[in-house]
């Protein structure tokens, strides 16, 4: 008999869309995953978003209800050979075959090029997850042949239902002040709140919010490079470059780099920080040479290049204006959707066009108002 404890996460782990919490807009009752589960329509697809929001349980959930065989593989220590031992051992199966592919955007293009002709033969259905944009992370013609579907933060509401869930199977109690703190420090990410209950139930046997503060501080909790010591470090990162503050910034650097963090994940964070938070054009053109040069050389030679970034970054002029223009304007085409364009802005190609109106008096520099009827004199830029 094996002497393995079963994980809390397991424990809890829905086993149907019914016991399901969050993700109401993939999995509520008329809704895309909900609706690939009850017709058992069987195709590949990507679930992406942010860690602890349920995307392995919607896996399982969908591999079950189309009754197949179910791998689960994660891509940090995965490789072909790997998925030729599932080809091989599922040759004379009449089963479909999902392949859950955790961290999928860790398979570099050689891995996913492999990958590929047996999701376009239909040997395997494909599953993968990923914190990253798939459409940097994966090979077109492989995010081709998936859908995409966007997972969101888990509300502090649905956390508490996990919670709830969670305390119900250790039979302990939790007061309300205790509950909402954990909902509020899991951040919208059921496996901190699940993994904190977890220890500090093992430690102390109750669940208060100073016994939660002090299991915090133990060894017992740290997370791997993809948990949530991950996540943490890669905003205290972040946030040290934005407050100009190149010591912290070299800090948490050297925190991930030591970590063996990918570099292509730092790189590509400061590319997004030098677009939203610096004020010159000549942060972005940084950035994406270290980018670039960490594609190129690789560890350790460029740890140089993010140090050099790291301290250029955090000594450059701050300036948000125009990211958090670009919201504002966001806001207006959430709320008023496709709203018609003047006339004189566009296209013109036919002739029937030009009769219509389409293009006349265009002026390429005018100071007239060019947004459209609607949102006359609004202005998004200070």
């Amino acid at each position: 008999m094996s002497n393995l404890i079963e994980p809390l996460a397991s424990k809890i782990r829905p086993k149907n869309l019914k016991e399901y919490i969050g993700q109401d807009h993939l999995v509520g009752e008329g809704k895309p995953l909900s609706q690939a589960i009850k017709t058992k329509h069987i195709f590949s697809f990507i679930l992406w978003g942010p860690p602890g929001t349920g995307k392995t349980t919607i896996a399982r959930i969908y591999s079950d209800a189309i009754d197949a065989d179910f791998y689960e593989l994660s891509a940090v220590s995965a490789g072909k050979d790997d998925i030729r031992t599932i080809i091989k051992n599922t040759e004379n199966t009449t089963k479909p075959v999902v392949l859950f592919l955790d961290e999928i955007h860790r398979f570099n293009k050689a891995q996913q090029d492999y990958l590929l002709p047996f999701v376009e033969r239909g040997k395997l259905t494909l599953i993968g997850a990923t914190t990253e944009n798939p459409s940097f992370e994966i090979i077109p013609p492989l995010l081709s042949r998936c859908r995409v579907f966007v997972l969101k933060e888990l509300s502090p509401e649905e956390i508490e239902k996990i919670i709830v869930r969670a305390t119900k199977v250790l039979k302990l109690k939790l007061d309300s002040e205790s509950k909402d703190w954990l909902a509020n420090f899991a951040n919208g990410d059921a496996r901190q709140a699940i993994g904190l209950i977890e220890s500090t139930a093992s430690l102390y046997g109750t669940l208060t919010i100073g016994n939660f503060k002090t299991a915090l501080q133990s060894r017992f909790l740290r997370f791997d490079k993809q948990g949530e010591e991950h996540y943490n470090t890669i905003s205290a990162f972040i946030k040290s470059m934005r407050a100009s503050n190149p010591d912290a910034a070299l800090y948490y650097l050297a925190r991930l780099v030591d970590s063996g963090e990918d570099p292509i994940f730092i790189a590509r964070r400061m590319v997004v920080f030098a677009s939203e938070d610096v004020a010159s054009p000549t942060a972005l053109v940084v950035a994406n040479a270290v980018f670039q040069a960490c594609q190129q050389i690789g560890y350790p030679e460029c740890r140089e290049n993010l140090a050099a970034g790291a301290v250029y970054l955090a000594q450059a002029k701050k300036n948000r204006s125009a990211y958090e223009s670009y919201l504002r304007a966001l806001e207006d085409v959430q709320k008023f959707g496709n709203l018609p364009i003047p006339l004189n802005l566009r296209n013109a190609p036919t002739k029937l066009m030009k009769q219509l109106g389409y293009g006349k008096g265009y002026e390429a520099y005018t100071i007239e108002d060019l947004l459209p009827d609607q949102l006359k004199g609004k202005k998004y830029f200070h």
